[in-house]
């Protein structure tokens, strides 16, 4: 972790400080987190290598335009970054919609649908992880649109690299449904759904440890399969 006096000025406030030195006592389990990161995501790079392959070539198939998704993000300490997934949407998905996906939206298509379900979309975040921008448990990163509207104690979720999993994603899994009927959906993100998962989120850096996060992932498991 950096020291307190090297946080961008924004992290600097009492909110954010109460959540740093608890993870500030924690620097070694945030040290084995990340060789946790690292080797796992290197193993299960080169495992999943054939089935990576496969979904780019279903996705080629299906629809035109790039494999990859890739959209500018904000990780530890308002770093941004470029997320990668793989693309389920029409291609430029972005340019013709809201950020937020809502249920039945036509902008997917046919593979993406089944690879939501399942969650596959997220695989090419392997690499996320081995450089380092995410890790496997931690607060999902938003977009520099969402993330102007963080207050003083939602900064605090940048003091670790955001995540492919969380606790957070497990209760929202089902987040698309609850924008379903929404006739601003951008709108209801921002003042209702951010705010209410920011306070799992900060539960969990409150109680982060390497138990947690492993039954955290164990939990995504059980919930995809679900």
């Amino acid at each position: 972790m950096r020291k307190w006096e090297e946080l961008p000025i924004g992290m600097q406030n009492e909110k954010v400080r109460h959540y740093y030195n608890i993870l500030r006592k924690k620097r070694f389990s945030l040290g084995v987190k990340r060789i946790f990161d690292i080797v796992m995501s290197i193993i299960l790079i080169l495992v999943l290598f054939p089935i990576l392959v496969c979904i780019s070539a279903l996705i080629k198939i299906d629809s035109e335009g790039p494999v990859l998704f890739k959209q500018v993000r904000v990780t530890q300490y308002g770093r941004k970054f470029k997320i990668l997934k793989f693309r389920t949407m029409v291609n430029n998905a972005d340019k013709i919609g809201t950020q937020v996906t809502t249920k039945g939206d036509a902008r997917i298509t046919r593979t993406g649908r089944l690879l939501r379900k399942c969650r596959l979309d997220e695989l090419p975040q392997l690499f996320n992880i081995l450089t380092g921008d995410m890790t496997f448990v931690g607060t999902r990163p938003e977009v520099p649109k969402y993330t102007c509207h963080y207050t003083d104690a939602m900064k605090a979720t940048w003091l670790m690299p955001a995540g492919v999993t969380s606790r957070t994603s497990i209760e929202y899994k089902d987040e698309e449904r609850l924008l379903e009927n929404a006739e601003d959906a951008n709108k209801i993100y921002i003042e209702e759904i951010m705010p209410a998962k920011m306070v799992y989120n900060l539960q969990e850096i409150e109680k982060f440890s390497l138990f947690r996060d492993l039954n955290t992932l164990i939990c995504t498991v059980i919930a995809v399969l679900k």
